[in-house]
C-alpha cells in the first residue's frame, strides 16, 4: 500500500512540475507574439489556462496532499522533510505567481520582457535539485 502511494505521489509530482517547467515557457512565446496576431494571442491564452487550471492546479494539490498525507499519515518524518516542506511552499508560491502572470496576459496587460520569463523559467529547476536531494539522501 505504502508503494503504491509513493508511487502515485511521483506521477502527481511529475504533471505537477511539468507544468511549472512549460507554462513559464508558454509565456516566453506568448511574451514574443506580436500585437497584431490576434489568432496567436488568443490561441496562447487558451493553451495557458488549460495548463494552469487542467494540469498544473490539480497536480499540484495531489501532491500537496500526498506528500502530506505521507509525512503525517505514515509518519515518515525527520529535519529533512522539515527544509522539504519549506521548499515546497517556495513552489505554491511560484505556482499562484503563474497564475497571476496567467490572469495579465488574459487581460493583455503583460508587464514582462520574453528574456524575463526565460528567468522566471529556471525557477523551479534551483527547487527541484534540492528537493530530490532531500527525499534521496535524508541528510538529517
Amino acid at each position: 500500500m505504502i508503494l503504491y502511494i509513493k508511487a502515485f505521489h511521483v506521477i502527481f509530482m511529475v504533471t505537477w512540475f511539468a507544468g511549472l517547467f512549460y507554462l513559464p515557457r508558454l509565456f516566453v512565446y506568448h511574451a514574443l507574439c506580436p500585437d497584431t496576431d490576434a489568432v496567436g494571442r488568443e490561441r496562447f491564452k487558451v493553451m495557458e489556462r488549460k495548463l494552469y487550471w487542467g494540469i498544473m492546479t490539480p497536480g499540484g494539490l495531489l501532491t500537496v496532499a500526498s506528500g502530506l498525507f505521507m509525512a503525517f499519515g505514515l509518519g515518515d518524518r525527520g529535519g529533512w522533510l522539515d527544509a522539504k516542506m519549506a521548499i515546497v511552499l517556495l513552489l505554491v508560491g511560484y505556482h499562484v505567481w503563474c497564475g497571476r502572470l496567467l490572469l495579465e496576459f488574459k487581460h493583455d496587460r503583460n508587464r514582462h520582457s520574453h528574456v524575463w520569463y526565460r528567468w522566471f523559467n529556471e525557477a523551479p529547476v534551483l527547487a527541484l535539485i534540492p528537493i530530490v536531494i532531500l527525499a534521496v539522501a535524508k541528510p538529517f
